[in-house]
C-alpha cells in the first residue's frame, strides 16, 4: 500500500452542534476528536489536522494543523485542498491523501488500505466511502497529483465533492452499516449522545 497522508477535516462551523469546536467536544470521556486520531493515525505515515483559527487550542493531539487557503469557510473541498498542498510542500514522498471528517469517531481500521484497493481495481485516480448504498464524500483518498485541478475547481466556485471527483473517476469502497454505520457522523447533540451508546454498548467499539 502506498504511504498515505491523513488528514482530519474539522474547518467547519458546527452550526448544527451550536458552534465552537464539535471535535473538541467529550465523547467516553475523551474529546471526540481523540477517537477519530486514535483509529486513523496507524493506518497512515503522517497525520494532519484541518482546522481554522487559533490553532494552539489543538496542542494537545501534537499534529500539524493547516487552515483552509480560502476564505469564508468554503467546505470540505478547501480543507482537502489544504492538505494537499501540505503534503507537497512538506512530504513531497507522500503522493496520497486520505481524508475524514472530525466527527466520525468510529471510522473503519481497514479504511486507508480498502480505498486504496477500491481505487487500483477500477483504475481510478480516487475512491470514495460507502455503507448501506449512501456515498460519504469526506472519506475519501485523494492523489497529490491533482492539487492543481482542485484549486482551479475551487477557485471557480466549486463547492460539491462528488461533482469535482467525478470528472476524473472515483471508486466506491463499500461497508456494511450493520449493526451500526462506521461511518457515523456526531453532528448534533443528539448524535454525539447516540455515539456514546454505541460505545457504552461495544456497537462499534475499536
Amino acid at each position: 500500500m502506498p504511504e498515505t497522508l491523513g488528514v482530519i477535516l474539522a474547518g467547519g462551523l458546527a452550526r448544527r452542534m451550536g458552534g465552537g469546536d464539535k471535535p473538541l467536544r467529550p465523547l467516553a470521556g475523551r474529546p471526540l476528536l481523540a477517537h477519530v486520531v486514535e483509529r486513523l493515525a496507524p493506518q497512515v505515515s503522517a497525520l494532519l489536522l484541518n482546522a481554522n483559527g487559533e490553532p494552539s487550542r489543538f496542542a494537545a493531539f501534537g499534529l500539524p494543523v493547516v487552515a483552509d487557503g480560502l476564505p469564508d469557510h468554503p467546505g470540505p473541498l478547501a480543507g482537502i485542498l489544504a492538505a494537499l498542498d501540505w503534503a507537497a510542500a512538506e512530504r513531497p514522498e507522500l503522493e496520497w491523501v486520505v481524508s475524514v471528517p472530525g466527527d466520525s469517531p468510529f471510522i473503519p481500521t481497514d479504511l486507508v488500505a480498502r480505498l486504496h484497493a477500491a481505487r487500483r481495481e477500477a483504475g481510478v485516480p480516487m475512491a470514495c466511502a460507502h455503507s448501506g448504498g449512501w456515498a460519504h464524500p469526506p472519506v475519501a483518498l485523494w492523489p497529490v497529483a491533482l492539487r492543481g485541478a482542485l484549486r482551479e475547481a475551487l477557485e471557480a466556485g466549486e463547492r460539491k465533492i462528488d461533482r469535482w471527483t467525478a470528472r476524473f473517476g472515483c471508486a466506491p469502497a463499500e461497508w456494511p452499516d450493520q449493526p451500526a454505520d462506521p461511518f457515523f457522523n456526531a453532528n448534533t447533540p443528539e448524535e454525539l449522545a447516540e455515539a456514546e451508546a454505541l460505545l457504552r454498548t461495544g456497537t462499534l467499539a475499536p
